[in-house]
Formats: structure tokens, sequence, C-alpha cells
């Protein structure tokens, strides 16, 4: 088994070689890069090339790439979701056309970083969390046309596209399944089961259970049951134990991406010990797993 970090953990600053030396001086094989302008700006081809030397330098692989949701990260503000005021929400599952176009324009733009670096799984979002915003963001219809978009454009350049679970009505597991079945051609995209996400919606389990076969990619992160928190795993309420026995029972054997804090780090001095955390996580994550 593998175990990767999302550069989410540095999201509100840009993306640095120390970010990727630090995540590798803890043990972590791989990263996921979140395509945010702000924090890297993967409409750079000397951006793209320099993170190249930075992964060959630090010995990591690309495993993914989260989708744009956002063009630029900014400082959390009351009656706005974190990480978003100032700058513009994507969302791929937007019913205005012109709103959607644009999400999608910029997911593409994000799978181009394949042509220079490889990576397996670009993580999509439909549409944006029940709540976040007011409007039609969660357009099912418009969801399906701008995943097969994506799908086309993923497989050309030899990517898989996970659609992640997350809290709205397009994008509980059972959902994503039925839609996957139903509405797209088989191999053209799978789950990126998200346990923080499916603990706010539920029973970690059971979403496991729900997404199965299509699981291929993860995002491990804990919360209370209430807020989405992005703790690392075993500092919140979720049952690990039967979490990680469930993901057993259905064969899956890919990376497992911490993708922790959502609130702004203020050095990243900070974002080491998280890593230091993190590293002993994956050791109980190692030992369960072994015991399962």
């Amino acid at each position: 088994m593998k175990f990767g970090i999302s550069t989410h953990l540095f999201h509100d600053r840009p993306l640095h070689r120390d970010h990727l030396a630090h995540v590798a001086s803890y043990g972590f094989e791989s990263i996921e890069l979140f395509a945010t302008r702000s924090h890297f700006d993967y409409h750079d081809a000397d951006a793209i090339d320099r993170l190249a030397r930075w992964l060959k330098e630090t010995g990591l692989e690309l495993h993914s790439v989260h989708a744009p949701i956002m063009s630029a990260y900014t400082p959390h503000q009351p009656g706005r979701p974190s990480g978003t005021s100032g700058s513009v929400v994507y969302s791929v599952a937007a019913g205005t056309h012109d709103r959607r176009e644009a999400a999608v324009r910029e997911t593409l733009k994000a799978i181009e970083i394949a042509k220079r670096i490889p990576f397996e799984v670009l993580v999509v979002h439909l549409g944006t969390p029940t709540g976040a915003r007011p409007g039609d963001d969660n357009n099912r219809a418009a969801a399906v046309r701008s995943l097969e978009e994506i799908c086309r454009s993923a497989s050309a350049v030899g990517v898989k596209v996970a659609a992640e679970v997350i809290p709205n009505r397009l994008s509980d597991a059972a959902t994503l399944a039925a839609l996957i079945e139903s509405e797209l051609e088989p191999g053209d995209a799978g789950i990126c089961l998200d346990f923080g996400h499916a603990h706010l919606m539920g029973d970690v389990g059971d979403a496991v259970e729900a997404a199965a076969e299509h699981v291929i990619t993860t995002h491990v992160h804990d919360n209370h049951g209430r807020d989405d928190e992005h703790l690392v795993p075993y500092h919140g309420s979720i049952d690990w134990d039967h979490a990680l026995v469930t993901m057993q029972k259905i064969g899956y054997d890919g990376v497992y991406v911490m993708e922790l804090t959502g609130e702004i780090l203020p050095s990243d001095r900070q974002a080491v010990a998280i890593l230091e955390e993190a590293r002993r996580a994956r050791v109980r994550f190692e030992r369960a797993l072994a015991h399962a």
C-alpha cells in the first residue's frame, strides 16, 4: 500500500520545493497537487517543469491532481466558505452555461499537466457542498455533460477521472456510483472516497460499500461529524479500524492520500508538525490493515 499527502496542507501559499522535501522526509511516497493558481499555477509551463524537477529531486510521485474549485485561495471571512472569499468558485455542475464552461475550461487546463508530468488520477468535485453557495451549482444534467467532456480529455493523456464524495445531493457515494453506472461508458470514471466527507453525511463504512468497485483513489482526513475540519486521522470521531476493514473488504489496494487541514497555517513549521502526526497515523493504518 502507498500513502500520499495532498498539497492542500500548503494551500494558502505558493507551493515550494521545501514543501515536497518535508513530505518526503516523513516517509510519504506521493502527492496530490491541489490545482489552485494562487498555490500552483497550472497555466504556467515553467511552473510545471519546476514541479517535475522538484518531484525528481525529492523522490516523490505525482499520484493525482485535484481539479480547480476556486480561482485563488484567500483568507476565510465570516459568511463565506473557507478559502473562497474574493475568488471565483468553479462548479462543473453549474446550471449557468458560462459558469459551467469556465469550470470545465480550468479543469481541462489542469489535465494538461499530464503532458509534462504523468499522473494517474484527476479528482473532480461535481458541484459545491450543500449550503456553501446560493444558486444552481449542483445541476445533475450539467454535471453529467461536464464529466463526459472531462473524461474524454483525461483519457487522451492516460489519466483516470475520480468524482469525489462531497456533501451535496449529487455526490454521496451511492449517487455517484449510480451516475457512473447509468450515464458513462464503463471505465470512464471512478470515485474518490473522501472519508471525512462521507462521515459528515452518515456512516463511512456504508459509503465505502456503496462506492465499492468504483473507488480508485481516496482523501483521508478526520472530523467530529459536524464540520469539514480536515484533521489528521484519529483526531476526530471516524472509526478508522472499521473503515479500513471495509476498504480491505472491497479490495482497495490504491493510494491513501491524506488531505489535511482546511485552515490557514501560520508557518511551515506547523505544517511539519502535522506531517509528523500524519506519519504516526500512517503507522496505525498499516497495523490496522495488517491485522484486518
